[in-house]
């Protein structure tokens, strides 16, 4: 088995090659230089004529001696400056965890590394080092002190679901990189790497014709220097993790086995919570406050679901690693509101549209919420549909059903689609304006009630309507979209000219992310337009069982809102609703709204 110091030699070795990259260019910038010199001198002398040619040869090196330079001070400059990229985290005072900096100092002791300066939080399911000194690249000079310690930033979700000893046996192969880390050359040749990197980053962004074309220039130089060094950077950092993965076999190796069982079943439990129950209530302006407390229910349930997660839950008797901070509490609301913005691309401080919402007040502020305004947003559409033959032919009652129209007049309604509208007040972009109105019909029908069997008898008797529906919510969805997008970026740019905070939530942006704003990581795909129509009529679905059948709004922690019919969760209306959304057939949405006692002809409130 090789040992530590293997790999530290053989990342030393790569970590000079990456070194010897940053020398030839060097020799590349001096070389006109050099010849400069060599021209003069032999002048001075009388070695070297000084008329004619070598007059010539003097000054044309001489011109290729000052360009070089100055395109050299440049790129150093640029490098210099620049501020590497750091990963958004929450960052944690000592005073805030001491239990935590205990544990991690002691495990550095145990592996005879530095320790770490400092602790951050990251809302993933991962944990790494991170140089945060922005030090200059050059190597280290006579007095100057030694490297300072990276930063050691932990997967939030590891600390609410796992244990203390599953924690210490987790980290103990990170913290072990800190060892290597403190190497000069390995350290110089990082900071060479990350300052290339940013330079190039800088140079992406660069506006205006007085920066672009230098920094243009500061660019290609640096993506050429970084893919010359790319393979030697890429086995330096192998030897790094090799040497830190066999230091720390000697600490807590049995736990280290179940601590990565651990974190694939944290990584599941914490990608169900994202896309299923914070998802929805991002895209309404709020954010779950608590989320990594959410993984621990989203675990447990998972447990009590998957026969092979069995005896994880046993686990939650033992001390949860969320017990080495002081206030686990604030630390998970900053860490909930950084995933909002890196998943989501919310606001970055809570406002009056961008509010946290705890567990106990999901499933009324955001469930029945979500519920009522797509079916608010389904009717406002279907009001703008133009009515067709079958619509206006009479039509036998039918106590199982209601018309599109009552027979009498209703009375008045204050949702947010009950008025009357004409093809002109309602155009969604990218539509043609044939489907506004239909030859020799009425292009705006009179308000109606909301009813769900208006929706089940439109889209059962009109085989068009399924697809006229979807492509309406489509460009609707996408409309407001568009809109919250241009409101979110007018009031980030408010914040960055104020120079706002971030509302009490001390959180690390990261100096490189300043400019460009955050990266984004979509949890989904877009929905299609048979998607959202689907999500529209299940809402609608919902909103009736809770008005008519006493049905109450739910949260299931793996798979988010919930319809409870006498306290129990009922997830069998999925098949019904798809067969009348694509198939047009009524009869198995019609069956289960019997079962439950749904009233599908009494009008239902709205958002």
């Amino acid at each position: 088995m090789a040992s530590p110091e293997t790999g530290v030699l053989v990342a030393r070795a790569r970590a000079l090659a990456v070194l010897r990259v940053r020398g030839a260019a060097l020799a590349v910038a001096l070389l006109p230089a050099a010849a400069a010199v060599v021209l003069l001198v032999g002048g001075a002398t009388g070695r070297l004529g000084t008329e004619g040619g070598w007059a010539v040869a003097r000054w044309a090196v001489g011109g290729l001696t000052v360009l070089s330079l100055v395109l050299a001070a440049l790129v150093s400059v640029v490098v210099t400056r620049a501020r590497p990229a750091l990963s958004p985290s929450v960052p944690i005072a000592e005073d805030a965890a001491p239990d935590l900096y205990r544990l991690v100092r002691d495990l550095a002791d145990r592996l005879d590394v530095p320790a770490p300066s400092a602790i951050a939080l990251t809302p993933d399911c991962d944990s790494w080092l991170e140089d945060r000194t922005h030090r200059a690249h050059g190597p280290p000079r006579a007095g100057r002190r030694a490297p300072e310690a990276p930063v050691l930033v932990i997967g939030s979700p590891f600390l609410w679901w796992m244990r203390v000893a599953e924690l210490r046996a987790l980290l103990a192969p990170v913290v072990a990189g800190t060892g290597p880390s403190a190497h000069p050359d390995i350290a110089a040749a990082r900071r060479f790497i990350r300052g290339l990197d940013a330079a190039a980053g800088v140079a992406a962004r660069a506006r205006g014709p007085l920066r672009t074309l230098p920094l243009r220039f500061v660019g290609r130089v640096a993506r050429l220097l970084l893919r010359a060094a790319r393979e030697h950077a890429t086995l330096m950092e192998r030897g790094v993790a090799a040497a830190a993965s066999e230091r720390a076999q000697g600490v807590d190796y049995g736990l280290r086995i179940v601590a990565q069982e651990q974190v694939g079943l944290a990584y599941a439990g914490w990608d169900r919570l994202l896309t299923r129950v914070a998802l929805p209530a991002w895209r309404l302006g709020r954010w779950p406050s608590r989320l990594d407390a959410g993984v621990v229910s989203a675990l447990t349930e998972l447990s009590r679901r998957d026969r092979l997660a069995e005896g994880f839950a046993s686990r939650l008797g033992e001390r949860p690693a969320c017990d080495l901070l002081e206030e686990p509490g604030t630390i998970d609301r900053a860490a909930s509101l950084l995933a909002a913005r890196l998943f989501h691309g919310g606001p970055a401080e809570p406002g009056p549209d961008w509010s946290p919402v705890g567990w106990q007040q999901y499933p009324q502020e955001i469930v029945d919420r979500k519920w009522r305004l797509e079916a608010a947003r389904l009717h406002r559409v279907l009001d703008a549909l133009p009515p067709t033959a079958v619509d206006l032919a009479p039509e036998a009652p039918d106590a199982s059903r209601a018309p599109d129209r009552p027979a009498a007049p209703a009375p008045p309604l204050t949702y947010a689609g009950a008025r009357a509208r004409t093809p002109a007040a309602h155009h969604p972009a990218g539509l043609p304006r044939t489907l506004d109105a239909a030859p020799g019909l009425s292009a705006a029908a009179p308000p109606v009630a909301p009813t769900l069997a208006r929706v089940i008898d439109r889209l059962a008797r009109d085989t068009d309507a399924g697809d006229l529906l979807a492509a309406r919510l489509g460009a609707e969805v996408a409309r407001e979209e568009r809109e919250a997008a241009a409101r979110q970026a007018v009031r980030d740019g408010a914040t960055k000219t104020a120079g706002g905070g971030t509302g009490g939530t001390d959180i690390a942006w990261g100096d490189g992310l300043a400019d460009g704003g955050l990266p984004l990581f979509p949890l989904q795909p877009p929905r299609t337009a048979r998607e959202l129509l689907a999500d529209h009529v299940t809402a609608m679905v919902c909103c009736a069982a809770v008005d008519t059948a006493g049905a109450a709004p739910g949260l299931d922690w793996l798979d988010g809102p919930a319809l409870l019919v006498d306290g129990a969760r009922r997830a069998d209306l999925g098949r019904p609703v798809l067969s009348l959304v694509d198939d047009g057939d009524a009869e198995p949405l019609r069956g289960w709204l019997h079962r439950v006692g749904v009233r599908p002809e009494k009008p239902v409130r709205l958002a």
